[in-house]
């Protein structure tokens, strides 16, 4: 009896641990939202309700149109007038990197990676440099917009920031990724093939050209055309509506990542010797580049966006630097890890070989861009 009571303890623990070890970066944000509030009581005013309502809101609007499968049909149609390897490839990278800026990083990857695994299948095409390349794109496309990712969606909050100041900043590093994108894609295999993919077909039309005119919506509010509380009650009626079900269907850990940090950067933000480190270390726009870019790497873009942006004033390199710094290491940014994953689950036996190609790509990508932002910002001097 003592022995089953211990064997259903042991079950439950490793339930438990399996569900921290699911999201590391939210396991990390929660621990130190903890122990930060031993120091200092945690208030409601750290956390950035307009970040976190227009997430939502995006969250459950770009649930609604994936389900419709409204970029499947855009992707399909134009596939199948291909006759060449590099033909698809290049489509399949560029509908990552344009659809990003709209749909943001994660789901762009979430929608075309498992497309271009089913053209491997159906043509034997390996495609590990396409999708590498994919999560590239997509991890480029999405800065130049504020809902493209979650970064820019709280810079653009916390700093009020407008749309051409938010454009000019991150346009040339956007120009200079799609160049070497180009370049890669001319050095991807041409092999005559013709693609065959069942045509998608949208249901509900009607449903359709409601949620694209929510999406609208939520992006002028983004941009400070609409109010976010208005847009997000107007979004909630629509789910409870139209698809109640869509509530259970997002990421909340995302979310409660971002109360996590928001609660422990309000936190440490009391303590006066980390304030003044910090304030002696970001003392200039290339320091804020570089820590940005650096930072990026161990904690992951949104994190470390959330962290800096408590200890300068200075959004532009810090824009540039957790953008840029989205390439690199897998955890660089969330988007690459969606696609490492949805790999290594059609072939898990070349997981190891997919992680050096990926390392390769990014780090050359990251050093290139790196360097030629930090010139940027030398001459802006």
């Amino acid at each position: 009896m003592t022995e089953s009571v211990l064997i259903q303890e042991k079950k439950r623990i490793k339930l438990n641990l399996s569900f921290f070890k699911k999201d590391l970066v939210f396991t990390i944000s929660l621990i130190l939202a903890a122990a930060s509030s031993l120091i200092h009581p945690p208030k409601l005013e750290y956390i950035n309700f307009h970040v976190l309502l227009s997430l939502l809101s995006l969250m459950l609007a770009i649930k609604a149109i994936e389900e419709l499968r409204f970029l499947d049909l855009a992707a399909i149609s134009i596939l199948n007038k291909c006759n060449h390897s590099r033909s698809i490839s290049s489509i399949l990278i560029f509908l990552c990197f344009i659809s990003s800026m709209f749909v943001t990083n994660d789901v762009a990857l979430l929608t075309f990676v498992p497309l271009t695994l089913v053209v491997s299948r159906k043509t034997n095409m390996p495609m590990a440099d396409t999708i590498i390349l994919q999560t590239i794109a997509a991890n480029i496309g999405s800065s130049l917009t504020p809902m493209g990712n979650p970064q820019n969606l709280f810079l653009y909050s916390y700093y009020y920031l407008k749309p051409i100041p938010f454009l000019l900043t991150v346009l040339f590093i956007a120009i200079a990724g799609i160049g070497v994108l180009f370049l890669l894609i001319s050095r991807l295999p041409k092999k005559e093939l013709k693609v065959d993919l069942t045509p998608v077909t949208i249901a509900d039309r009607k449903k359709a050209a409601v949620w694209g005119a929510i999406l609208v919506f939520i992006i002028a509010s983004i941009f400070g055309l609409v109010s976010y509380q208005i847009m997000f009650i107007i979004t909630l009626m629509t789910v409870v509506i139209m698809n109640i079900k869509l509530l259970v269907k997002i990421d909340y850990l995302l979310l409660l990542t971002f109360i996590c940090f928001f609660i422990f950067i309000g936190n440490i933000s009391h303590s006066t010797i980390l304030h003044d480190f910090a304030s002696e270390s970001l003392k200039d726009s290339v320091s804020v580049f570089f820590s940005s870019v650096i930072l990026s790497q161990f904690i992951s873009n949104v994190p470390a966006s959330i962290l800096l942006a408590e200890f300068t004033d200075d959004w532009k390199p810090l824009l540039l630097g957790v953008n840029i710094g989205g390439l690199g290491t897998i955890i660089a940014s969330l988007a690459s890890v969606i696609s490492y994953k949805l790999y290594i689950q059609e072939y898990p036996s070349v997981a190891k070989k997919y992680l050096i190609k990926f390392s390769i790509y990014n780090f050359s990508i990251l050093a290139f861009l790196t360097l030629f932002q930090y010139f940027i910002l030398k001459i802006n001097e």
